[in-house]
């Protein structure tokens, strides 16, 4: 698979791609005869995989420490497990603040409803922010 290809099949931009090969979070490709990168298909797996890290919050750093025990093979196979049941803690306390924050959101948006349909007085400066 070619760069572009990557890049469509991933949503990625080019720049962005080239960007993870220099850092090490992707594998440097093969090259064709012409110079041209050519990707291997499970490339698409690992950067779905990627994106899914990112979109939990792991940054740069954290991925590129995970990319590394990965290039090592199987015997980081359980640094690799504890690094993701680390992250899945930080994951999972990220959904309970949001949930907590959510629940502040919905009693504030029930108390504008009130308000506007005559049920409440607008009087409590905490309901009118």
């Amino acid at each position: 698979m070619m760069i572009g290809d990557l890049a469509r099949a991933t949503g990625l931009s080019v720049d962005t791609l080239r960007w993870y090969e220099k850092i090490g979070l992707i594998r440097k490709p093969a090259r064709d005869r012409g110079g041209r990168r050519v990707y291997p298909a499970d490339t698409l797996d690992w950067i779905a995989f990627l994106g899914r890290l990112k979109s939990t919050g792991m940054s740069i750093a954290e991925m590129l420490d995970y990319a590394r025990l990965r290039e090592q093979g199987p015997a980081t196979t359980a640094a690799r497990r504890v690094m993701l049941e680390r992250h899945r803690i930080r994951v999972r306390d990220d959904i309970a603040a949001l949930t907590a924050s959510l629940g502040a959101l919905d009693d504030k948006i029930e108390t504008y409803r009130a308000i506007e349909a005559g049920l409440a007085a607008d009087r409590d400066p905490e309901i009118a922010s």
